[in-house]
């Protein structure tokens, strides 16, 4: 491969991640009104695009939380914190301890 083929791969790569990022957020934008969420998506690919979002923006990195907080949280965004924080459980973006009493931010998700 040349040079210039491999360079052009390489930006074309990083041009499609750059895409993909705005029409995430685009899409993720798309769901709220006023700062509030307006549904919670139910197709699982734009449910994940919340969710990353939500994860991102309300929880930080390191630090437990209980379920109080995590329910504070995201009633900050939509009144139905138990059905988003089950789907932040299920996709392994949140961990909980098996007695439910502290929740974490995931380092990887499933």
């Amino acid at each position: 491969m040349s040079q210039n083929t491999a360079q052009h791969s390489t930006q074309h790569s990083a041009g499609q991640r750059e895409s993909f990022g705005t029409q995430s957020r685009r899409g993720v934008a798309d769901l709220f009104s006023g700062g509030r969420l307006i549904t919670i998506p139910r197709k699982a690919a734009r449910r994940e695009q919340l969710l990353e979002h939500l994860t991102e923006t309300l929880f930080a990195a390191g630090r437990d939380y209980s379920e109080p907080e995590v329910n504070d949280a995201l009633r900050t965004v939509h009144e139905d914190c138990s059905a988003l924080r089950r789907y932040l459980i299920t996709s392994g973006r949140l961990t909980r301890t098996r007695d439910g009493s502290s929740y974490r931010r995931a380092t990887t998700t499933r």
